[in-house]
């Protein structure tokens, strides 16, 4: 209970450090510096996302097909970040697939329902970085997006780039 606070007010800060930076070596905030400490945390959650993976998997025996690791990613992985699996897992068999959490950990805070929707994207990035470093670790390159309709609910994208 307590390291789940803990890694609440520490993805917290790392949201508000960020933005506060980039305000104040600028003065002022609009969309290209709210992209800049979007991809700031994102790139921090994908090296902290490369070394979960590879610390969970070293002893593992090796992955079917990437539906083997999107169900890892779902199960064991969110499972170990976050306290609970996702609630859904869907695929179109073509590369895309939808991770749907009804109760995200790090949204629960802010509010339920819609007050707070329009700052929901900043404390998505992070996440969206630990799920493309993780595959990326198990050697599927992807894109990762984060869609937010009502609080705390969250549905990620995740589409695999073909080499």
């Amino acid at each position: 209970m307590a390291d789940e606070v803990l890694f609440d007010f520490l993805h917290m800060e790392m949201v508000s450090h960020v933005y506060k930076e980039q305000k104040s070596s600028k003065g002022e905030s609009d969309s290209k510096e709210r992209a800049v400490c979007v991809s700031i945390l994102e790139g921090m959650g994908f090296r902290v996302g490369q070394g979960l993976i590879e610390r969970m998997t070293k002893d593992s025996p090796s992955f079917k097909d990437e539906l083997d690791m999107m169900k890892f990613i779902c199960k064991d992985f969110w499972t170990q970040v976050f306290r609970k699996q996702i609630d859904n897992l869907r695929t179109n068999h073509q590369g895309t697939y939808v991770l749907q959490d009804n109760k995200f950990a790090l949204l629960t805070q802010l509010s339920n329902g819609k007050q707070y929707l329009e700052e929901a994207p900043k404390y998505l990035a992070y996440s969206c970085g630990l799920v493309r470093g993780a595959l990326s670790n198990l050697g599927l390159e992807s894109v990762v997006t984060a869609e937010v309709s009502l609080m705390p609910s969250c549905k990620f994208q995740v589409v695999i780039q073909k080499l």
